[in-house]
């Protein structure tokens, strides 16, 4: 095994300077933001992004389009899969180690040991690493919520996005979807204009609401643009026109929205043309989103000729779109289709896994190795017969898809797998698999 980075190093006893991983206030980070001088002051023009579901993909539609249209793009995203250089990006490219240990040791020093969190000291490092490197844009995604997230330190931002809003961090956030959907409204800032994504309609009038107190232009799903199926792709609707596109490259139905509030959000920062469009939805990259392995130690221990699939997505609306997508994949091409799940303790797997009754063969319930919030896979298998889900508790992946290939070799059709229920399962699985 490798030695640690010097950036591996630094956040392990970042890890340390506070001892709740989540503790949403702002004092903490305009405290050493002041101490550094300021760099949120001082980035390119910022485009926000909150909401529950679709963050991270609407921000790759948005990111592919900008390249497209030849500008430079900074991006911040949050969690990592594989190694947390994949949270900042710089000009497209993922942050240098040595640029990242400097920003990191600069960031604790001047930091002094005082309290602050892990989110909120490598958000500061972020925001100095986009600061210090000229671009035309710079992508901030909430990390949680939105009004006391450690990114909503930006007075200014050129446009603000609100994706989907669910149940969902709900001991952080609040029990009720207008709790929770006041808290992603929270970005909103006063004369700046807000994409909106489809929303219950408790949740979009908080939106509305709040938009209206900042005098903020919502450009709302629905209202104001929308998305239509195609025979061979979709349409997007917005203001000024109407553009034909292909396929979006990342699957799923919820995905065409996802395209289509990018579209939305080009279009306000006056890229509307279509080679830019058309970049936009197939030119970008969202790992551990309904992702195809096609290689690697874990694809080897598949069935012959099975499809294996991941996706980190952990809430009951990520459930929903994802059994939406395999019921798609299944009416298409029927095949054996097998789930391997490891859950966090802090989600709710029942609703996470209820949208797949009448679909999946088998749930393979795993703990996520290294994960002290991991769901016990006894207790997941649990709830996932407690769901009528035929459910066994295995010791780890690669046992399940031995399992699989052994209970599938009177099959004659080779099975769909899917991989699920966490980011950081999805993450591990990465980084494991090549």
């Amino acid at each position: 095994m490798s030695a640690p980075s010097p950036s591996d190093a630094i956040l392990d006893r970042l890890l340390d300077l506070h001892p709740k991983i989540i503790d949403l206030s702002l004092d903490r980070m305009t405290r050493l933001l002041d101490r550094l001088g300021n760099p949120e002051r001082s980035l390119p023009p910022v485009i926000h992004i909150a909401g529950t579901n679709g963050k991270g993909s609407t921000g790759a539609f948005l990111r592919a389009g900008l390249e497209a249209a030849g500008k430079s793009v900074h991006a911040y995203t949050s969690p990592h899969l594989a190694r947390f250089h994949e949270r900042i990006r710089l000009n497209g490219e993922l942050i240098a180690e040595s640029a990242l240990a400097d920003l990191l040791a600069e960031c604790e020093e001047v930091n002094g040991g005082a309290a602050i969190t892990f989110f909120e000291v490598t958000t500061v490092a972020a925001l100095l690493a986009f600061s210090r490197n000229p671009a035309d844009y710079c992508i901030l995604e909430v990390g949680l919520g939105g009004r006391l997230d450690a990114t909503n330190v930006i007075d200014d931002p050129a446009l603000t996005i609100i994706t989907p809003v669910s149940l969902d961090h709900q001991s952080y956030l609040g029990d009720t979807l207008q709790q929770i959907a006041g808290e992603k409204a929270g970005i909103i800032k006063s004369g700046i204009p807000v994409v909106v994504g489809r929303q219950e309609e408790d949740a979009l009038k908080v939106i509305a609401e709040q938009a209206a107190r900042k005098k903020a232009m919502v450009h709302a799903f629905g209202a104001d643009w929308s998305v239509r199926r195609e025979a061979n792709g979709f349409s997007v609707q917005y203001p000024d026109g109407l553009i034909d596109l292909p396929l979006p490259v990342l699957p799923g139905e919820h995905q065409y929205e996802n395209a289509g509030a990018a579209i939305m959000a080009l279009a306000l920062l006056g890229h509307e043309d279509e080679k830019t469009a058309t970049a936009a939805v197939t030119a970008a990259e969202w790992p551990a989103r309904m992702q195809r392995l096609r290689h690697g130690p874990l694809f080897d221990i598949a069935p012959a000729g099975s499809e294996l699939w991941l996706d980190g997505g952990h809430n009951p609306a990520a459930g929903e779109a994802i059994a939406s997508l395999i019921a798609d994949m299944e009416e298409q091409s029927p095949k054996p289709f097998h789930m391997i799940c490891g859950m966090l303790n802090t989600k709710d797997p029942t609703g996470y896994l209820e949208p797949f009754n009448g679909l999946v063969r088998r749930v393979y319930c795993v703990s996520i190795p290294g994960e002290t919030a991991t769901l016990d896979a006894e207790d997941l298998m649990d709830v996932a017969i407690d769901a009528d889900l035929d459910a066994v508790a295995v010791e780890d992946v690669a046992t399940a898809l031995r399992l699989i290939a052994g209970e599938e070799s009177t099959d004659l059709e080779p099975p769909r797998i899917l991989i699920c229920g966490s980011l950081y399962l999805a993450g591990r699985i990465l980084r494991e698999n090549g």
